[in-house]
């Protein structure tokens, strides 16, 4: 779950300094009870909101492959998983795991696809669906 952004947590801490009740506040931004305690328990302990960093070590196979990996993206850009993490042990000595290749190609922004895919508007997406007001609900060959 992604961490709430840290104006939220400053309009939740403004809520409750100016004395909104806990059960409004919760309704309002939907969060829990817990949340508000953590978000004061910080707050007198540090005098910051900030979000904390995730536990755990640091990967050890990310920096090196966030550095030599671009460049092989780029020279082989249709390769699979599997081909890529071939080539990287050829090139580098290091074995790595599908999963961290595929990580690691997806936090540098990279997609299997040609070009990144962008929502359609609601006029386009009117058009596919057929949902246009001349038209009729149904067409003419359903019936």
């Amino acid at each position: 779950m992604k961490a709430y952004s840290i104006d939220m947590r400053e309009r939740v801490l403004q809520a409750v300094e100016k004395g909104y009740p806990r059960e409004e506040i919760i309704k309002l931004f939907g969060i829990s009870r817990s949340t508000i305690k953590r978000y004061l328990k910080q707050w007198h302990e540090t005098g910051n909101v900030d979000r904390r960093p995730i536990p755990g070590r640091p990967s050890k196979k990310f920096a090196p492959l966030q550095a030599g990996l671009t460049a092989q993206l780029q020279a082989h850009p249709d390769v699979t998983l599997e081909r890529h993490c071939q080539l990287w042990e050829q090139e580098h000595g290091q074995r790595v795991s599908t999963t961290t290749m595929g990580r690691a190609i997806r936090r540098m922004g990279w997609t299997r696809k040609k070009r990144r895919w962008v929502p359609p508007n609601e006029t386009k997406r009117r058009e596919v669906l057929g949902e246009n007001s001349s038209s009729s609900s149904t067409p003419a060959n359903w019936s």
